[in-house]
């Protein structure tokens, strides 16, 4: 059971006031951090700004409490943002709880099936592209607010692309004011970081912009926070869950949406606690993670919150600053939850356009594209267009399709790679009058013929079995196979087919170094009792003695 066991209850064992202390720092600093990040990717996800709050308290805590990383800082991130807001748009905030709740499931039940190491299966090129396009639509999508846009003919885009069609309508309501508050925030996210590390850039664009706005009257019509949202609600999160909203037809609904927030969230999670165990040199349990992933997300949605998962930027921040436990975690989310409590009616002072400015950086930051460039550079031209096909459908449709399409279509190519890498060779027979040096080769018994199989033989490369060529005189075959790991069922009826082709020509198969697996799935098909175990010989040699001692 260690593997499902939290860090929490493994370090506690030698935790020391010393690491206290520094655990403490580096939760109050993430906490700083976080508080604008979530405000803004709560609005972006199109719900209200406390539900951000909301989300890092409630998933911060259970993440750190559960996880099987040790600095691992979960709460709202971009990647959720579109798919969100997508999910709020169509089916309102019932919805989104159903499919969050849903997703949690998912993520523990994938933790108990032992899916945690089976993630790493997802190319590389697929979660570079859907990250990529992401980055776009969430660049997009922030476009408005940054320039004070107001769609006056009542649009309500939810693609990508509907949104950019409603930008070009009614770009004539562009407010240059609201455009240089956003142009003066990013200047300071960009800025400020080269100026001082200990406060992050984002807080001070809040505090900025927010004061160019309650006090220079030229900033009077820049929308706030305030302005946008009616009631922010300051007090403790309350429980939401309506379990009169769960019926077999929302539930249906939302399959789709939950399995993508599951995947999503199980991805991103990882892929931190990956990060941070490069950077503090451990090794995090990724079936508890996912477990406690779950637990978070299902947490969240019943207090009101979104989609949560590991957030990168915010675990390394956790590490920088000396935090090597999940008490960081835990203090974060208790810092977070007396600012809702105490400073949250402030957060309605934040201008629109500081959002949309956190939101740009927030998107170039996750868009990685040195390494999208640097794909398409110098992957093999197969990778490349999994890479491009992700991100062009993330972009023009979502998530959902991008990423099911992305991975049957690396799949089918992989297959065909494996395909090609794939032979049946027969070996060529020199006379030894004619090659003195063929003492070297193997003395093969007369009417024998040896075929060599190399690499795993499934069903894209299955057909090349019946690449094997028979001779008149032929009354055995030796089929080598030292280089096959892998067998499937297809193969296997391919290989049954060799075989009764032999049986009608009196052609006895033996075959040389059969693998284990290959072995089982012979067995199973009943193939070693038909070939005789007497002809399955350990190497090359007893293969070639069992042909001679035959004739």
């Amino acid at each position: 059971m260690e593997k499902l066991k939290p860090k929490l209850f493994s370090v506690m064992k030698t935790y020391t006031k010393a690491q206290f202390a520094k655990d403490l720092v580096a939760g109050v600093i993430v906490a700083i951090i976080a508080l604008p990040l979530s405000i803004a990717l709560a609005i972006a996800s199109g719900v209200g700004p406390e539900a951000g709050i909301y989300t890092a308290i409630i998933a911060g805590f259970l993440v750190a409490f559960l996880g099987g990383s040790r600095v691992q800082i979960a709460g709202p991130t971009a990647a959720f943002a579109t798919i969100v807001a997508g999910i709020v748009a169509k089916d309102g905030t019932e919805g989104l709880m159903i499919a969050t709740i849903m997703a949690g499931i998912f993520l523990i039940i994938m933790g108990l099936l032992n899916f945690g190491t089976l993630l790493k299966y997802i190319p590389y090129t697929i979660t570079t592209g859907f990250t990529a396009g992401i980055a776009v639509t969430l660049f997009i999508g922030q476009i408005k607010d940054f320039c004070g846009i107001v769609y006056t003919h009542g649009e309500k885009p939810i693609e990508t692309i509907e949104k950019v069609e409603a930008l070009a309508a009614n770009i004539a309501t562009f407010v240059f004011p609201a455009f240089l508050i956003g142009v003066i925030s990013l200047f300071i996210l960009i800025i400020w970081p080269k100026i001082s590390k200990l406060i992050p850039g984002s807080l001070i664009a809040v505090v900025v912009s927010a004061a160019m706005v309650a006090l220079i009257p030229y900033f009077g019509e820049v929308k706030t926070i305030g302005k946008s949202f009616d009631n922010i609600p300051s007090g403790l999160p309350t429980l939401t869950l309506n379990t009169s909203l769960f019926s077999f037809s929302m539930i249906r609904s939302q399959i789709n949406n939950a399995l993508t927030i599951a995947l999503l969230a199980g991805i991103e999670s990882l892929l931190s606690a990956v990060v941070a165990d490069s950077m503090i040199n451990s090794k995090h349990r990724p079936n508890m993670e996912l477990i406690a992933q779950g637990v978070a997300n299902i947490g969240s949605a019943c207090f009101g919150g979104i989609p949560a998962t590991g957030a990168i930027a915010r675990t390394a921040a956790n590490i920088k600053n000396g935090g090597r436990t999940p008490i960081s975690g835990m203090v974060h989310s208790i810092t977070l939850l007396l600012v809702l409590v105490f400073l949250m009616p402030f957060a309605k002072l934040i201008p629109m356009p500081c959002i949309a400015a956190i939101l740009f950086q927030v998107a170039y930051n996750m868009s990685g594209w040195r390494n999208f460039v640097k794909l398409c550079k110098s992957s093999p031209k197969s990778d490349i267009l999994v890479l491009l096909t992700t991100f062009i459908l993330t972009v023009v449709f979502d998530l959902v399709v991008a990423i099911e399409v992305g991975i049957v279509l690396a799949a089918i190519l992989f297959m065909k790679r494996m395909s090609d890498v794939t032979n049946v060779e027969g070996w060529k027979y020199i006379d030894e009058e004619d090659d003195p040096d063929s003492i070297s080769l193997k003395a093969v018994p007369a009417k024998t013929l040896v075929y060599e199989i190399s690499g795993p033989m499934f069903f894209a490369a299955a057909d090349k079995i019946l690449n094997i060529t028979l001779r008149e005189d032929t009354r055995f075959l030796i089929i080598r196979m030292r280089g096959v790991h892998a067998i499937d069922a297809t193969a296997m009826r391919n290989l049954e087919q060799v075989r009764e082709d032999c049986a009608k020509r009196n052609i006895q198969i033996i075959l040389s170094h059969v693998n284990d697996q290959p072995m089982s799935v012979m067995k199973k098909a009943g193939f070693v009792k038909m070939i005789g175990e007497d002809n399955f010989c350990p190497h090359i040699d007893a293969a070639l003695q069992r042909a001679k001692d035959l004739q």
